[in-house]
């Protein structure tokens, strides 16, 4: 018991001396808490407090209640900024120039293998632990801010060079775990780790929208023509509700024709949990929770399983993205090469980032983009996004109100096209898609930008696929 208590330190002023850390390192966070995070604000406090500055921030993702950090950025506490993932809150004072040096943006799946690789360094990793341990395993399933998966919190515990697990409940043992105390250097036991109503991300209730369940239905129909809806379907689609009205077409059409899936893979909402207690698939694939009631099924279900990011989606190993057969995405943008813009608006300002948006269109057999025609009286369509997230030739079909355009421009889906002219859908050319666009909504002017770059998106592979500009006139 001694060797278990050793690890255990009064405070978070007291872990961050003992880490060692020091001006211009590199520090790290998890998003599982996602908008109900109190994690990383506590940390860089202090970190302000000791006096240290010219820090980079490597976050799996910056919700809307990490807002302070701008302040750090301000005081030269905070000089960098990692993610996957960028809130418009914070996206917007990062477009206007807030920073000197350029957010690295990377996927889901780039980031843990940056890590796993080398090319991503952590000096000191500091994980929100819902419940941590006396031999400082941790887990997210249990506990008063329980999370579910710790998934994307794996690669930073095994890769940094020290490790802060922040916990609400240290409890003797835990039987189940998602990280090893092995990786841990450091723990905390605090009041309060985070806020888990803050976890729910997106619309959680399936839209009544008419052009939203148009859109939905012929996405589901879209899965049903290509051949891939058969026992065996492996599936992933995210929180919100034209995504969630389609996963309800799948499962009726699953529920007529007696199939059951393999799994469904992703971030995991109630919807989910109720297809596999329905028996429509045979386990679910958590990295990340969307709603409260998925935490509970991770704990409960033992067809309910937690996996790394690594695991989900990274490029040094065969993920679980590598077997999914279909997958419903949106996008902001798509332009004539079906290329995808998740990253930044159509003014662009960051207002989000590519997630696990490239892993899963890159790994999956069919990639459906699933989008209004327009939004804000601007096109979905256009000639050239204004950031490239995901690129084109791993896009396969783009679903809208008004019709449906299947990506034949990279040599690909001429079968899968007429597969859906024989099912009478509503199938078009882009070009087309996007001159009935611009007929409800005109044509937008060219975008205006800084030649300064405040932003530059990495793709899952390592490479630089684009860079993001600052707003003009800033």
């Amino acid at each position: 018991m001694e060797f278990q208590m050793n690890k255990v330190v009064d405070s978070i002023q007291q872990a961050i001396k003992a880490s060692g850390l020091k001006d211009g390192m590199t520090i790290s966070f998890h998003h599982h808490m996602r908008n109900g995070d109190y994690v990383m604000n506590m940390v860089l406090d202090a970190i302000a407090q000791a006096g240290i500055k010219d820090i980079t921030v490597n976050a799996s993702s910056f919700f809307d209640v990490h807002a302070p950090i701008l302040d750090h950025i301000r005081n030269g506490v905070v000089t960098g900024l990692e993610c996957n993932y960028m809130s418009s809150l914070i996206g917007k004072a990062v477009s206007e120039g807030i920073l000197e040096k350029p957010v690295v943006f990377r996927s889901h799946g780039g980031r843990p293998s940056d890590m796993e690789k080398g090319t991503s360094h952590i000096d000191v990793a500091f994980v929100a632990a819902p419940t941590c341990d006396w031999s400082s395993n941790c887990t997210g399933r249990i506990g008063k801010s329980a999370c579910g998966p710790m998934g994307y919190a794996v690669s930073d515990a095994m890769y940094a060079d020290k490790v802060v697990a922040i916990t609400d409940n240290l409890v003797e043992k835990l039987d189940d775990i998602s990280i090893d105390g092995k990786y841990i250097d450091f723990i905390v036991n605090v009041d309060q780790i985070g806020d888990p109503k803050g976890i729910v991300s997106g619309t959680t209730q399936i839209t009544r929208d008419p052009v939203g369940l148009r859109m939905a239905e012929n996405a589901a129909k879209v899965i049903k023509a290509s051949g891939l809806l058969k026992d065996g379907f492996s599936f992933q689609t995210g929180a919100g509700g034209a995504t969630l009205a389609a996963s309800k077409f799948v499962r009726e059409m699953m529920i007529k024709e007696g199939i059951q899936g393999s799994f469904c893979l992703g971030g995991i909402t109630s919807y989910m949990v109720q297809m596999l207690h329905e028996g429509l698939f045979k386990e679910l694939l958590d990295v990340q929770c969307f709603d409260l009631d998925a935490v509970r099924s991770l704990s409960e279900d033992s067809n309910h399983k937690e996996i790394t990011a690594s695991e989900y989606a990274g490029v040094c190993c065969d993920s679980a993205v590598n077997h999914l057969d279909a997958a419903l995405l949106g996008a902001t943008q798509v332009d004539l090469d079906f290329n995808v813009n998740v990253h930044t608006d159509s003014n662009g300002y960051i207002i989000g980032g590519s997630g696990g948006h490239s892993d899963v269109a890159a790994g999956s057999k069919l990639c459906i983009i699933i989008a209004p025609l327009t939004r804000a009286r601007l096109p979905l369509v256009v000639d050239r996004v204004v950031t490239i997230s995901t690129p084109g030739n791993t896009i396969d079909v783009l679903v809208t109100q008004r019709g449906i355009a299947v990506n034949t421009k990279y040599g690909k889906n001429k079968e899968l096209k007429q597969r859906l002219i024989d099912a009478h859908l509503p199938i078009m050319e882009i070009e087309d898609l996007k001159r009935i666009a611009e007929q409800y909504s005109g044509v937008p002017s060219p975008l205006e930008t800084s030649d300064r770059v405040v932003g530059n998106v990495i793709y899952r592979d390592g490479t630089q696929i684009d860079t993001i500009k600052m707003v003009l006139g800033n």
